[in-house]
């Protein structure tokens, strides 16, 4: 990523539970993920941090996720992913809230690509064959319009024929920083 679209903050969230803060002190991964959320720097082509390394669609550390790997791409993001074993629904088939999950998770790259931050108002999955496991699906989101505080955005996921196995669109409704701060436990006491 290059000095010109990070600007003066944190474009990555934390690796651990807890991080070393410039004054010496220590930050909660909330207070760091916020920080670096809070202003996402619009990306230009290439990979995309994850949103955090707990996040149950792209975040590496946890073991329950779907540790999704997405690049910015010249008119959105997209992302190649084989749904596992872990994911089954119907035998040999993954289970469609977790197609709904990747799907909600690749839309919230997209805030990389706008400079906002946003959460999901509704998504509406449309699943038209079969999600299989093991076969690698080729998941692009792009943004349709913006009406306000709105973002209008759709996806699709393709086999490895091309052929779209399901597709999505979604509403999400940009926020301030605040809205992310209740998951703070210090804001709920």
């Amino acid at each position: 990523m290059s000095d010109a679209l990070v600007g003066d903050y944190d474009t990555e969230p934390p690796t651990s539970g807890r991080e070393m803060r410039l004054d010496g002190g220590t930050a909660s991964t909330l207070d760091a993920w916020i920080r670096s959320m809070s202003r996402p720097a619009p990306m230009a082509v290439g990979r995309l941090p994850s949103h955090s390394p707990t996040c149950a669609g792209c975040g590496k550390e946890n073991p329950a996720g779907l540790a999704l790997e997405v690049d910015a791409t010249e008119h959105g993001v997209s992302a190649v992913h084989r749904f596992d074993h872990r994911q089954e629904g119907a035998p040999g088939i993954t289970h469609g809230g977790l197609v709904a999950a990747a799907f909600d998770d690749l839309f919230g790259f997209l805030l990389y690509r706008v400079g906002e931050l946003a959460v999901t108002r509704s998504l509406t999955v449309e699943y038209l064959r079969p999600v299989l496991l093991g076969v690698d699906y080729e998941f692009t989101a792009h943004v349709r319009d913006r009406a306000g505080r709105r973002l209008h955005v759709n996806a699709a996921a393709a086999d490895e024929g091309g052929r779209q196995v399901a597709t999505a669109h979604a509403t999400f409704v940009i926020v301030d920083v605040e809205h992310f701060e209740q998951g703070s436990p210090a804001k709920r006491s």
